[in-house]
């Protein structure tokens, strides 16, 4: 996909802007009609002070009731105008939150829907970001498109009076406003490139922010606190460059639009006081003439403001269009078809994979790999060797570069991705738990299923006693990606969840990494039990998990280099061997660095 130019992408934000306020229409138009009476309440004032002072002052003969009149009137064109106002500002917050809302669902909707490639090389912090602080700034405009139109009606129609009341007067005081014009231009130029730049050091922030929170106890375990604060004031002091170069543009700009009315008055009161001295005016038309040019200063005033805003919208508006115009490359095809009957056989024929296009040396090579019906098979083989992506392509988190991988006789790419993971469970070494009851993380993808299945499947992954124990029991809420409990009662819940899914194909990727090697036996007979009769694919290190196993499948350099039971290789493979020591010597030095 070609970049964009600066050109297609602010017209891009644009385009995002309307589509989202094109739902909410009816009332964008209702707040602008009520924008509208409230501009001809507001330009209908002047007129009626001057018919008052001339008629109701000035005049030789006054009814005792004319200015007592006049004074109702201008009280009621105030009580409609203030009517107007409120109706005005409500339509306006309830589109302009809506919009965000809106936004902000299919914002992350598109989010899930990503494929994992995606995910892998963005920042979690540039996202949040997007969903958050860039959506604001779309809404702060769209709150302001009412108060836009009323402007621009209030300067349009305030033009129009004046020429009519007096085509000399008129042009003295509207004679800046091309000026104007000219300086807005200029001022939209030189401010959206610097409002983009501001989004994104925000967003960087947000990176920095959301990194030091979640890898808290890494910033802590190497005392490296001070080094984080740096980063951030770093990212803290990009920031307030943008914004006060962004400011510096707008004090050169705003003067601007304070100066040229104030000229436009001047040359009003020196022109309008000759043109009264002359009797070619009334004191009347005089007073209303500057009053409706003082009705331009705040329009005029706000101009500013409004093309500051809506750059920095159309700058977030790109940024949320850059995520909602990215395609997902794992989606359903054109006939995919429903997940068939069968018993889980998974097969591997001839498949190479990257993560990299391109790779001069992909990560599985040519691997062939059959995994029979209810049958429990280890991968092993020493890191970076292929065996997690193994576990990445069953549930297609990625499309292979070719070859076939099969469940049941089927390409996992011809199945529906939804029912394609449903029948696959995964628990994987980086356990992540919700911010929520355990229970609700065991039945997280049957949040209706009853208590009883959801103790069930506790029981099977060994989990229940320790839960009991809680001290809510099965209701105790859990602190952030559960580490309010310990490794290996994390990794508990994390099987009952997956048992509770019932998978028709389970894969344990490294499940018990977390758990002390000396506490392993604990989790073992659940694993056992669980596996009974399931397709299992263990993605192990450790004897006493692989020992689980029917079958044993070393693996090296993206391919299958021998199999046989655990014992058969330990006995005539030496690199199986090898890598065994290898773990053994990783476990045994985590554990020395965990006690002391």
């Amino acid at each position: 996909m070609p970049a964009s130019t600066p050109d297609q992408s602010r017209r891009s934000g644009w385009r995002l802007i309307l589509e989202a306020t094109k739902p909410h229409k009816a009332q964008v138009i209702i707040g602008v009609l009520a924008g509208l009476v409230w501009t001809l309440c507001k330009v209908s004032v002047p007129t009626l002070v001057q018919r008052a002072i001339d008629s109701g002052i000035r005049a030789k003969h006054p009814g005792p009731h004319v200015l007592l009149m006049w004074s109702l009137i201008i009280v009621g064109v105030g009580t409609v105008s203030a009517a107007c106002v409120g109706v005005r500002r409500y339509l306006a917050f309830g589109t302009a939150w809506r919009t965000e809302t809106e936004l902000r669902q299919r914002l992350f909707a598109h989010l899930q829907r990503l494929h994992f490639a995606f995910h892998d090389q963005s920042q979690t912090g540039q996202l949040m970001s997007r969903a958050a602080t860039d959506l604001q700034q779309i809404q702060g405009f769209v709150v302001l498109i009412p108060i836009t139109m009323s402007n621009f009606l209030t300067v349009a129609l305030v033009a129009i009076i004046l020429l009519k009341m007096n085509a000399g007067l008129a042009l003295l005081a509207l004679g800046t406003l091309p000026l104007v014009n000219v300086a807005a231009k200029r001022f939209s130029s030189q401010v959206h490139p610097v409002s983009m730049e501001l989004q994104q050091e925000l967003a960087g922030v947000a990176t920095v922010v959301e990194e030091t929170i979640t890898g808290i106890r890494v910033i802590k375990g190497f005392g490296a606190e001070s080094l984080q604060s740096t980063r951030l004031r770093d990212r803290a002091g990009r920031v307030y460059d943008r914004a006060v170069k962004a400011a510096r543009i707008r004090a050169a700009f705003n003067p601007i639009i304070d100066f040229f009315p104030t000229v436009g008055m001047i040359a009003v009161l020196w022109y309008g006081g000759h043109q009264v001295a002359k009797g070619h005016l009334t004191i009347g038309q005089l007073l209303a003439f500057n009053v409706y040019v003082a009705l331009l200063i705040w329009p005029l005033r706000m101009l500013g403001m409004l093309i500051a805003q809506a750059q920095r919208a159309v700058a977030s508006a790109e940024r949320v269009h850059e995520i909602l115009s990215t395609a997902p490359a794992i989606v359903d095809g054109p006939e995919a078809r429903p997940l068939p009957a069968g018993a889980g056989e998974v097969r591997f024929d001839h498949v190479t994979f990257g993560y990299v296009p391109g790779a001069a040396h992909p990560v599985l090579d040519g691997l062939d790999l059959v995994v029979r019906p209810g049958e429990a098979v280890a991968l092993v083989g020493a890191t970076g060797c292929g065996k997690t992506t193994v576990a990445r392509l069953i549930p297609r988190f990625y499309d292979v570069v070719a070859g076939a991988v099969k469940l049941d006789g089927v390409d996992v790419r011809e199945l529906k991705v939804k029912e394609l993971r449903q029948a696959v469970g995964i628990v994987f070494e980086d356990t992540f738990l919700f911010t929520d009851s355990v229970r609700a993380n065991i039945a997280f993808a049957q949040p209706d299923a009853p208590q009883e299945r959801v103790e069930w499947a506790a029981r099977r992954a060994g989990a229940h006693d320790f839960i009991v124990d809680l001290p809510d029991g099965y209701n105790t809420l859990m602190g952030e990606r559960g580490f309010s409990l310990s490794g290996g009662q994390r990794q508990r819940i994390a099987l009952a969840r997956a048992i509770l899914a019932d998978p028709r194909v389970l894969i344990l990727d490294d499940a018990t990494s977390s758990v002390d090697p000396t506490k392993e036996h604990e989790i073992s007979a659940a694993l056992a039990d669980v596996m009974e009769g399931r397709t299992t694919i263990v993605i192990a290190h450790r004897p006493a998990t692989i020992a689980l196993a029917d079958r044993v499948v070393l693996m090296d350099e993206g391919k299958v280099i021998a199999e046989g039971t655990h014992e058969e290789l330990l006995a005539t493979n030496e690199h199986y061997r090898y890598v065994l020591a290898q773990a053994a010597e990783r476990d045994a030095a985590v554990s020395e660095e965990v006690n002391a």
